[in-house]
């Protein structure tokens, strides 16, 4: 119930100008993002990569209409990449990209072509793409591009969401050598037909999904900060005999840090999501319909300034 509330905040423009306007607002989202512009993403990943984590970023923006918007998130990746091997923070930094922020929904063909650009830049750089999911209409699109991307640059990465019906037979078709694979639980919302409603299912969807790409040949990115999964993926990976260089850890920038902390000091790779950009509202949203424990910190936040 809580998270359908939630997710019905994220599409509301009257709620998003109240946190937007609400005093508080600005430590908030600041735990969450690392700040609006290319400087900011920089210094949260030089932070970040002097504590021994790896790091994918994302400039956030998904409701482009327009080729020109489309080609502008383009170009800001392009640019940031350029700034990261500068910075000579490849390879331990890369960068997550949204099709939709591309140009998917009005142009495939358009979204292909500035992704295979970033593709291309980030090689240049030393790094890699991963490529984000978003709501389950565009999940085959987006596998779609993903394959074509992968016939040059192979280390593209994939996103599958654990709470979609279809992700197990996704994992073993993506489970395959060299393939890189980001494993999350999901946060939008989705009709049964197409999706586990219930926690426990969609946890349970999860394992049954990091077994499926522990056992394969591939890459697993272990996308969550539920202890359980957690300590399941350490299980797994002693269980397959998978070496800490062989999958890693993702997690959110501002939640459970100490944890990312005690996974790093284990020998883990764990590498954490950070988001930039103006658009923050859509993100800070589903991040809280994710995790609605999260609240608690708006909570907080709100009390200190009383």
């Amino acid at each position: 119930m809580l998270r359908s509330v939630i997710l019905a905040a994220s599409r509301s423009t009257r709620v998003e100008r109240l946190v937007a306007t609400a005093p508080f607002s600005r430590d908030v989202v600041r735990r969450f993002v690392a700040g609006a512009k290319t400087d900011d993403a920089l210094r949260a990943t030089r932070e970040l990569v002097d504590d021994g984590l790896a790091v994918t970023l994302d400039n956030l923006g998904e409701d482009t209409v327009t080729g020109e918007q489309a080609n502008a998130t383009r170009d800001e990746y392009l640019t940031l990449l350029r700034m990261l091997a500068d910075a000579k923070l490849t390879p331990a930094a890369e960068v997550s990209v949204k099709l939709s922020a591309l140009g998917q929904a009005f142009d495939e063909q358009l979204a292909y072509d500035n992704a295979r650009a970033i593709c291309a830049a980030a090689e240049a750089a030393g790094t890699t793409v991963t490529l984000d999911m978003e709501d389950h209409t565009t999940t085959d699109s987006t596998l779609d591009i993903l394959a074509k991307l992968r016939k040059d640059h192979p280390s593209t990465g994939a996103v599958l969401q654990a709470y979609l019906r279809r992700t197990e037979s996704d994992c073993r078709e993506l489970a395959s050598a060299g393939s890189r694979v980001r494993l999350c639980k999901g946060a939008y919302r989705e009709p049964e037909s197409v999706a586990y409603q219930s926690p426990r299912e969609v946890d349970k969807s999860y394992v049954r999904c990091l077994n499926i790409l522990m056992s394969g040949d591939g890459y697993p990115m272990l996308a969550t900060h539920d202890p359980r999964l957690i300590a399941i993926g350490e299980d797994r990976a002693r269980w397959f005999d998978r070496d800490p260089d062989r999958f890693e850890f993702q997690m959110l920038y501002g939640i459970r840090p100490e944890e990312q902390a005690r996974l790093v000091g284990e020998g883990y790779t764990v590498r954490t999501y950070v988001p930039y950009g103006d658009d923050w509202y859509g993100y800070l949203m589903r991040r809280l319909a994710e995790r609605p424990a999260n609240l608690a910190f708006f909570a907080r936040a709100l009390a200190s300034r009383k």
